[in-house]
């Protein structure tokens, strides 16, 4: 252990010029930082999974020579080791804000957002007329506060100050609630939001995606989301939202397409939810289009979908470093 630490030590000076105590505080205030790390761990821990599982993996230059290929964009290329064809891999996390985006800190909002999803719900009944009644009486049991304490509807900083300065004439309990939160600034407001959130939590977590890419760097996107053929394999983390990094998997061309480009995929996909304390089979509910194995999204790829290996542009750095960081073991021995 000393002397891993001691090699951290040395790779922080040479990278940064800085000692391992001011490398800690700038992540600790960074969170660009810390995605950034995340992002890194994340893509480590999947290629040294499916590694087990026999399959090669080989990172994609992030500079390409020239124009990057547009059926090249992902993390990795990857094969099975007893098969001669290599696809790309994209791997990503969870949002962190999905409950805070969607508003789920206010009752009509979560209950409206799990009616809409109830097919990604497989704990409800299938009787229509049972399904809002059902999706109610869980937040009472799960989430009681939100009938007591929780029951008026929050809202931010920025809707109080324009709502304030043109109020509506009629009472009404939106009007209340406003006027209540009118001498509260921006922190007093995110504060009560996030106390919610908090609470939300501890017994419904939001599972989803969040493609968005640019549209300048290839040609043939029409659209701020990636095409469905510039991979061939999505990974997603759920650490964010399980405390775990464990992964599912989708083949982009089974996934929704977009309303204005069928052959680009949506911005955010609703993979399903996490309800902390279900046992079992309800714990983790992920819609159908997910695998819970990479096995099975593989199974999904068809032979005229793999990459022409003359066009790959392989990044081989690890392996330069995993060399170097040998030839430095050595040395110390």
């Amino acid at each position: 252990m000393t002397g891993l630490l001691e090699r951290i030590k040395d790779i922080i000076n040479r990278l940064f010029n800085v000692k391992i105590e001011t490398f800690f505080a700038a992540i600790r205030l960074s969170p660009n930082a810390q995605g950034y790390i995340g992002g890194a761990i994340t893509e480590l821990l999947l290629k040294e999974n499916l590694e087990k599982d026999n399959y090669e993996l080989l990172r994609i230059k992030e500079k390409w020579e020239g124009k990057k290929h547009p059926n090249h964009h992902g993390d990795f290329y990857f094969r099975k080791k007893t098969n001669k064809e290599w696809f790309v891999l994209e791997s990503k996390g969870v949002k962190s804000n999905s409950e805070k985006w969607h508003r789920l800190y206010n009752f009509e909002q979560l209950k409206g957002f799990l009616i809409k999803h109830k097919d990604k719900i497989t704990w409800l009944k299938n009787s229509k007329t049972l399904v809002e009644y059902q999706i109610e009486e869980w937040i009472r049991s799960n989430l009681p506060k939100f009938y007591t304490d929780y029951k008026d509807n929050l809202y931010t900083y920025d809707e109080v100050k324009k709502y304030i300065a043109k109020p509506s004439k009629k009472e009404t309990a939106k009007s209340k609630t406003m006027h209540a939160l009118k001498n509260f600034n921006t922190e007093k407001i995110d504060e009560l939001i996030k106390e919610r959130l908090n609470y939300l939590l501890t017994a419904i977590r939001v599972l989803e995606t969040h493609f968005v890419s640019g549209t300048s760097e290839v040609g043939d996107r029409t659209q701020a989301t990636p095409r469905n053929d510039e991979f061939n394999i999505m990974a997603i983390d759920l650490y964010l939202r399980t405390g775990n990094h464990e992964f599912i998997f989708a083949n982009p061309k089974e996934l929704e397409p977009s309303s204005s480009d069928r052959n680009h995929l949506q911005q955010n996909y609703i993979i399903g939810f996490i309800f902390p304390k279900e046992k079992g089979a309800d714990y983790k509910l992920v819609d159908e289009v997910w695998y819970n194995t990479f096995e099975e999204a593989f199974h999904t790829l068809k032979k005229e979908d793999a990459v022409n290996e003359k066009g790959m542009q392989i990044d081989y750095r690890a392996q330069e470093l995993e060399k170097e960081a040998e030839e430095e073991l050595e040395t110390t021995r």
